[in-house]
């Protein structure tokens, strides 16, 4: 220890110290290496950052923070919005404001409710008005079928609609809806302008109304009876007359058994009689079910002939 206190250091490194210095730098050292990887450094070291580089870079940085702080806090729907006006209002801006509107086809759907469903509105742009889901939005609504959107630069916007019919009432679970030939359902309730329609009734009668109304409309005398057309167990047919008399068609051909109808009508006034069901679905075979008031009738008339009967024999 020196007269201070402190440990002794010595003044010369020991020869293991020596060494292992001088091996670093006589071993370890590579000059060419060294230059090597400084030449890969070298167009890093002499890049130029642009002027304003650093602006971007943090305004980057907020944007990147800005846009998270929205999808934390739940403000997507409103940050998307404001940033599709101000996108909108520059197009507007610049020459591409919707001027003109010219809308074909509705007659069911209002001009209103078409604009609304394209997306257009008074602060929208041609030039940023998506065609195509617009175009999706329009057949969403179900009385549109087809839609078509032409955007004609610079203002001028046209979309045509064309519309399903109203075809036929359709009642299940006790709810009548108003559909189209396709099944689809155009109207959730009735009104009176759709009260003529024919009623179709049963689990999947609003598919297969279409075609088999169209077997029914050949047999006019037939159709001009019918109250409800019945899809009974998704198969088969059965007409329920406005007499309360019901028609039991077969699964197969029920043409043919509509044929056989209206020929016995014709010649026997068959649905003019007092029965309650006529059933055709056995081909060569057409059975009759009198009504309960014609059968207590009947019942009533055998149990006279009966004691009439008696009476002659005695």
């Amino acid at each position: 220890m020196d007269d201070r206190g402190r440990l002794a250091e010595p003044l010369k490194r020991s020869r293991n110290a020596r060494v292992r210095s001088s091996n670093f730098t006589s071993a370890n050292f590579n000059p060419t290496a060294f230059g090597r990887a400084l030449s890969h450094l070298r167009p890093i070291l002499d890049l130029q950052i642009p002027r304003g580089a650093g602006t971007a870079a943090a305004l980057a940085v907020l944007l990147i923070a800005g846009a998270a702080g929205a999808i934390y806090g739940g403000h997507v729907d409103a940050v998307t919005a404001e940033l599709r006006d101000a996108r909108d209002a520059a197009a507007n801006a610049a020459g591409f404001r919707i001027a003109s509107v010219a809308i074909g086809g509705p007659k069911e759907v209002t001009r209103e409710e078409v604009l609304a469903a394209a997306g257009v509105t008074g602060k929208s742009s041609l030039l940023f008005l998506d065609a195509e889901a617009a175009r999706a939005r329009l057949k969403s609504n179900p009385w549109i079928a087809e839609a078509t959107i032409l955007k004609l630069y610079p203002d001028r916007l046209h979309i045509a609609v064309t519309e399903r019919q109203a075809f036929a009432m359709w009642q299940k679970d006790n709810r009548i809806t108003v559909i189209a030939s396709d099944g689809t359902i155009v109207q959730p309730f009735v009104e009176q302008r759709f009260a003529d329609l024919p009623l179709v009734v049963g689990a999947g009668a609003e598919k297969a109304a279409s075609e088999f109304l169209a077997i029914a409309g050949r047999f006019p005398s037939i159709r001009d009876q019918v109250r409800a057309y019945v899809l009974v167990a998704e198969r088969r047919w059965n007409l329920r007359l406005k007499n309360g008399l019901d028609i039991r068609l077969p699964e197969v051909e029920p043409e043919r058994a509509l044929e056989t109808l209206v020929a016995l009508d014709r010649d026997k006034k068959l649905l003019s009689r007092d029965i309650a069901v006529v059933d055709l679905r056995f081909p060569g075979r057409v059975t009759a079910r009198l009504s309960d008031a014609a059968a207590a009738a009947r019942q009533e008339a055998m149990k006279d002939r009966k004691v009439r009967r008696k009476g002659g024999d005695a």
